[in-house]
Order: C-alpha cells, then sequence, then structure tokens
C-alpha cells in the first residue's frame, strides 16, 4: 500500500480515487478480492472514512468494484468482450468522459469570454508557448500530453480575473485528466482539435470575446460529438 504522502494538497476524493484505480490497474487486489475495510484504509493512506467511501462509490459506479452491504467490497472482474457484446468498462468510461466535458464546457466557455475582454499583449506570448508544448508533445505520453493541454487550459481560466471559475476548474482538474489519459489511450479515433486550440488562442489574442466562445465551443463539442458518436454505436 502506498505511503500517505503519495496524496498532495487540495482535494482529496479526486487523488484518492485515482490512486485506488492505479492500484486496481496494476492488480494489488486481484479480482474477486475483497479490499481492506474502510478504516483500515483510511488509516494507511491518512485521510477520512468519508474520502474512502466516497472514491469506493465512485469506482463502484464505474464497474471496478462491488460492495455488498455487510460483506465488504470486492474488486469485479472485468467482463468478457466478444463482437456481440459490449466493453461495459469502455461505455462506462466514455460516459464518465463526456459528463466531465458538460463542466469543462461550462467552465470554459465563460473563462474565454472574460479572457478575451481582460488579456495583455505579454500575457499572449506566454499563451502561445503554452499551445506550442501541447502540441510538441500531441502523439508522444499521453499522460505528458493530457498535462500540457490541461495547462493550455488552466492558463485560460487564470486570464479571466475570475477566483471561483479558476478554483472550480482547479477542483475538476484531476478527475479530467484521468479521463483525459484514458481517452487518448484509448481511443485511436480521436478527432484532431489542434485547429480549435490555435483559433482560441488568436481569438484571445484579438481580444474577441465572441469567437474566443465559439472557438471553445467548437473545441469542445467535437471531442462531445466523437464521444457520443462511439457510445451510439456500441
Amino acid at each position: 500500500m502506498p505511503e500517505p504522502s503519495g496524496l498532495r494538497h487540495g482535494p482529496v476524493v479526486p487523488q484518492l480515487e485515482n490512486l485506488l484505480r492505479e492500484l486496481l490497474r496494476e492488480q494489488r487486489w486481484k479480482a474477486g478480492e475483497r479490499l481492506p475495510s474502510e478504516v483500515r484504509l483510511a488509516e494507511e493512506l491518512g485521510v477520512g472514512r468519508s474520502s474512502v467511501r466516497e472514491a469506493v462509490r465512485l469506482l463502484a459506479r464505474d464497474g471496478l468494484l462491488d460492495v455488498r452491504h455487510g460483506s465488504g467490497t470486492f474488486v469485479v472482474a472485468p467482463p468478457p468482450v466478444t463482437e456481440e457484446t459490449p466493453d461495459v468498462r469502455q461505455l462506462l468510461r466514455r460516459a464518465r468522459l463526456l459528463e466531465a466535458y458538460e463542466v469543462r464546457r461550462a467552465l470554459e466557455v465563460e473563462a474565454a469570454r472574460l479572457a478575451a475582454q481582460r488579456i495583455r499583449p505579454e500575457d499572449v506570448e506566454r499563451l502561445r508557448s503554452r499551445l506550442r508544448d501541447r502540441q510538441d508533445r500531441a502523439g508522444g505520453d499521453p499522460a505528458a500530453f493530457v498535462d500540457a493541454d490541461l495547462e493550455f487550459h488552466h492558463a485560460i481560466m487564470e486570464l479571466s480575473g475570475n477566483a471561483v471559475l479558476v478554483g472550480l476548474f482547479t477542483v475538476v482538474r484531476p478527475v479530467l485528466r484521468e479521463a483525459l489519459i484514458e481517452m487518448v489511450t484509448h481511443e485511436a479515433r480521436l478527432p484532431d482539435v489542434s485547429c480549435a486550440h490555435a483559433d482560441v488562442l488568436e481569438a484571445l489574442a484579438r481580444g474577441d470575446a465572441e469567437a474566443a466562445v465559439a472557438a471553445t465551443v467548437d473545441n469542445l463539442e467535437g471531442t462531445m460529438a466523437f464521444i457520443k458518436a462511439e457510445m451510439a454505436d456500441r
């Protein structure tokens, strides 16, 4: 079991969920095996029982754990996948990603509008550097690419000058990061939204709030449409 120091400052539940998800991926507990109790996990990880309970609930929702009241929490064996049977975990992963994108759209559209009104010339070059870093990492390590992508969007959040928007994005960022890494890793036919990112930047550089909002919507809804289409095909 990892040391509690693996959890950083910030929202605990998303970090704890990601940690447990990684342990399950590494088969720390085998399929059918019972997890340690909430009390034991909380003590070993240095978190509250309520945080453990919520993280377990999210993993159970994704079909990774089976919470049996009175018996404990057990690791779910992945279902066999045939041509006639959809990959249930893939469907759950896409459904959760779609939820994350719906939240992301609400935050980023308003951030783009405000940033276009408040951006300064020196901000444009910093943002351009973030975008170059994102584009340079495309097609490489999924985690590095996702981190660079989120840095670009986080920079726009900060340029909005709205501390509440920045705070909300910071809260959802760990969940979004995990979902995006899985998407980039497993979805071979993802649409290339590099041009939409460039359009966002150029609109911000011009101080054109309407164009910045439109480019942000194009960027996010292109991926959302892809996810919905993939789910409909199953």
